[in-house]
């Protein structure tokens, strides 16, 4: 069994296992698309499908994909059920291999980690490249460790925005950092607990067309 099915496997059986959306949106995706016109969005890592189902409620029209083929089934039929079955499209992807096509206003990353290898950088350097002039990527990782993760290693780093910032390797006179800061916040776990955590945050906008490699 290669790495990529293990990955697949994991996410597999976190979603088979995983309780149904709770109508929540991720706070920092809400703070950022809530002043921006919709548009085409991307989310990549949709999981149980709060973002895109934010997304598509305030009029956007989301490509929404993960590894997890159970999650993106439920993606589907959650939206069809909120009446916003014709602005999203559910995608099964493992983004080490494939990317979804299109160009985007607003690429969303949230928390876009794995316990296996993962290209990253290539693959939000790929998300910053689909954006159309004037568009955003927004990163947000973990900058600490809840204690509900499914990664309590006390050894690991968390990147800042500047890490990331620099891993993409993107042309400053085409991308233009926007944000990069590291906000703390009160969240609730899987079981109604709280704690607080740490978010690293990176908003890159797209100022140029691409020149063509």
């Amino acid at each position: 069994m290669t790495t990529d099915d293990e990955a697949a496997l994991f996410w597999e059986s976190h979603y088979g296992t995983r309780r149904a959306w709770d109508g929540r949106a991720n706070p920092l995706l809400v703070e950022t698309a809530e002043p921006l016109s919709p548009g085409a969005a991307l989310d990549l890592g949709c999981g149980a499908g709060g973002d895109t189902m934010w997304l598509a409620r305030h009029g956007w029209q989301v490509t929404a994909v993960d590894i997890s083929g159970t999650a993106v089934e439920r993606v589907r039929e959650l939206a069809r059920e909120l009446g916003v079955g014709s602005r999203v499209t559910a995608e099964q992807h493992d983004l080490a291999r494939s990317f979804p096509a299109g160009e985007f206003d607003l690429v969303s990353a949230q928390y876009l980690h794995t316990p296996f290898p993962f290209p990253r950088s290539r693959v939000l350097r790929t998300a910053a490249r689909a954006l159309r002039p004037g568009g955003l990527l927004l990163v947000v990782d973990h900058g600490s460790a809840a204690p509900w993760s499914w990664n309590q290693d006390p050894d690991r780093h968390f990147p800042t925005p500047g890490e990331i910032a620099a891993g993409l390797d993107l042309d400053a006179e085409q991308w233009v950092v926007r944000r990069a800061d590291m906000p703390r916040r009160r969240a609730s776990g899987p079981a109604g607990e709280t704690a607080t955590v740490t978010d690293n945050v990176l908003v890159v906008q797209r100022t140029a067309a691409t020149r063509s490699d």
